[in-house]
């Protein structure tokens, strides 16, 4: 059994969760089989059965159009490389929608079994059309034509699995589920003091942490206007990356700003922290916040709860699915629209519902400890990497010997 993992991230080169799982997931599997991952940037080597190459395409050639065009014509150029590079694999499995027109080829031209994982959908991300324009219409068409042709399409929650039967032509029997993991061993609380004197982090103080894109999708501002009612003694630690769009950006920004001349214990981290930084950061934290208004997993809960700290969440897709409520932290009902561009109804009042559940924390460090260590628990017992890799490579198996894989 030989696999080839098609990719836009793969490290150093990591945005987000997909990448995380990719990186993750290459090494476990090749413990199990030769394994060979092509990405997006320029990597190359070799790491006993794990092969990895990647293939920088120039968006030079793209630059009289317009702006929002270059990424989704840069990721279709990227695929055709793969392709013509050729492939040597018992399957292909792509990851985020920037690979699955590689998969569609390599169905056709190689006639290999074609895996995709999603990790999100198109038609969930509609605010996706500022940054890209009609460059959204391409990426739609291409992952509805992918999800349509793929011999098993992964969810990674039930509620993925719901959101994919629901919008796409999809068999029910194509659709298994395999969740997102967590290194254990990697991700653990650690005590880190030099870590919260570099970032000006008051070590007598609780405080809430969020981590992630200043994206709609992230819910970012949602987490901001919560602190106004955030009681007085928590602290508000934000490790937030670029955002989508500089407009986005530089309204978050100016939130964050004004915020900070009205309250003191705000820390603004504006840039994506190394790995270690991160579980430094979690470990500290009274409570994580994920407001996100999307997410179909949220791989960073998983993170928080193994380095010991509860969740305040957003109770919408895979969150609900990680985060025990009551019992590992508190899901907040965002209570999000039916339609476009499914923005919560009442951004205020979801907002103050979270610092509410955040300030559940502020004076009650023994909740904080009871909690974390139940989230720790829960991490250990069910999304270990290495049982991951086990059920993907299964699913890989019964594909290739034609055998049904639900």
């Amino acid at each position: 059994m030989r696999a080839l993992f098609l990719t836009n991230e793969y490290p150093p080169n990591i945005y987000g969760g997909a990448g995380v799982h990719v990186e993750y997931l290459s090494k476990e599997l090749a413990k199990l089989i030769p394994l060979e991952v092509r990405s997006f940037h320029d990597q190359a080597f070799t790491e006993g059965q794990l092969t990895v190459q990647g293939t920088k395409i120039d968006g030079s050639a793209y630059a009289g159009g317009p702006k929002g065009f270059v990424s989704p014509l840069k990721a279709l150029s990227t695929c055709l490389s793969f392709n013509g590079q050729g492939i040597d694999a018992d399957l292909v499995h792509c990851h985020t929608w920037y690979t699955h027109f590689g998969g569609i080829l390599a169905k056709l031209l190689y006639g290999v079994p074609f895996v995709l994982t999603v990790h999100s959908l198109e038609p969930l991300r509609p605010w996706k059309r500022e940054q890209l324009g009609r460059g959204y219409d391409l990426s739609s068409w291409v992952e509805r034509t992918a999800l349509t042709m793929a011999d098993a399409v992964v969810a990674v929650s039930r509620s993925t699995r719901d959101d994919v039967l629901r919008l796409f032509d999809v068999a029910p029997e194509r659709v298994p589920i395999i969740p997102n993991g967590i290194d254990v061993d990697e991700y653990k609380a650690v005590e880190a003091p030099d870590v919260m004197d570099r970032f000006g982090i008051d070590r007598a103080r609780p405080y809430v942490l969020f981590v992630g894109r200043m994206t709609r999708q992230k819910g970012l501002l949602y987490l901001l206007k919560a602190i106004e009612g955030l009681n007085p003694a928590m602290q508000v630690v934000l490790c937030a990356g670029e955002s989508d769009t500089p407009e986005l950006q530089r309204e978050l920004e100016g939130m964050v700003a004004d915020l900070r001349g009205r309250r003191e214990g705000i820390v603004w981290i504006p840039e994506m922290v190394s790995r270690q930084t991160t579980i430094a950061l979690y470990s500290h934290a009274t409570v994580f916040c994920c407001p996100s208004i999307y997410e179909p997993f949220g791989i960073i809960n998983l993170e928080a709860m193994a380095c010991n700290t509860p969740v305040v969440g957003s109770a919408v897709g895979g969150i609900t699915e990680v985060v025990v409520d009551g019992e590992t932290g508190f899901l907040v009902d965002a209570g999000l629209s039916t339609e476009p561009p499914f923005d919560p109804t009442d951004g205020d009042g979801f907002a103050g519902h979270m610092a509410e559940a955040i300030n559940r924390f502020a004076a009650a460090p023994e909740l904080s400890r009871e909690m974390g260590a139940k989230g720790r628990a829960r991490v250990e017992e069910i999304y270990s990497w290495s049982s991951i890799a086990a059920q993907t490579l299964t699913l890989y198996e019964k594909l290739v010997a034609g055998e049904p894989i639900t």
